[in-house]
């Protein structure tokens, strides 16, 4: 028959429902939002290739959650409009409580729950089984997209270790105002375009230190004075040290 359970028993079912899993392992929670403890058990379940669905109506995650999470192949998402419901379900047994995943090894609130076991209970667990194949079905099943945590702009690599100023230059396309660096001398839209045919001696319009009209390119970024007064502080690229 159903079990019921105080804060402590939904943490130890919890637990206990997803390391019994061995074929499929669904989470209702409204935020998806995931604690450590949880994520090394959903990890474990992933390595042993179970079916784990997870049902939410918020994303908390941050980037680098997203980006475990997209790790998973073997986790599927869905989001559900309006879902209030915390039900956490395998082949064998249910529990459905108060506990959202998030608040799994908390200790401040106060919890109740229902444990119900198919074994014991079968008519209740294929209740709970069906409304929770329901609201898959009218929930929206979402791929977790990679975020970036942080960028970088590209780098055009050389060989000399002289050191890089980082003051204002510009490009030697379009003349936008950028970082001073003779190996990168493009604006990220003009090394987009740059990067097409990844010519290093394409002929370009400014000089990258004074933004005077010059014959540039990525091999000759800056015009014959400016190279003369800044050879010794600047590293200048040369045609068989860039890459792309």
């Amino acid at each position: 028959m159903a079990k019921f359970l105080d804060t402590t028993g939904v943490s130890y079912y919890l637990q206990q429902l997803i390391n019994n899993a061995h074929e499929r392992l669904i989470l209702i929670s409204p935020y998806l939002k995931i604690n450590e403890r949880i994520k090394q058990s959903l990890e474990d379940k992933h390595r042993l290739k179970i079916d784990i669905r997870m049902i939410y109506g918020k994303n908390e995650l941050q980037p680098e959650e997203n980006n475990w999470l997209k790790s998973l192949s073997s986790v599927r998402t869905s989001f559900c409009k309006n879902l209030h419901a915390k039900c956490y379900l395998n082949e064998q047994e249910a529990l459905i409580t108060s506990m959202n995943l998030y608040e799994f090894s908390e200790v401040n609130n106060n919890e109740m729950g229902i444990h119900v076991t198919k074994q014991e209970d079968s008519q209740l667990y294929y209740d709970i089984y069906a409304e929770v194949q329901r609201l898959i079905r009218i929930s929206d099943e979402l791929q977790i997209s990679v975020e970036k945590v942080a960028s970088k702009e590209p780098v055009i690599e050389a060989t000399s270790s002289a050191p890089v100023v980082e003051t204002a230059a510009y490009c030697i396309s379009c003349k936008v105002e950028i970082k001073r660096n003779p190996r990168a001398p493009y604006c990220l839209k003009c090394y987009r375009e740059w990067a097409k045919t990844k010519n290093p001696a394409h002929a370009e319009k400014y000089c990258h230190t004074c933004g005077c009209e010059h014959a540039a390119s990525l091999v000759k970024p800056v015009c014959y004075n400016c190279f003369k007064q800044l050879k010794t502080a600047l590293d200048f690229p040369n045609a068989t040290a860039i890459k792309s």
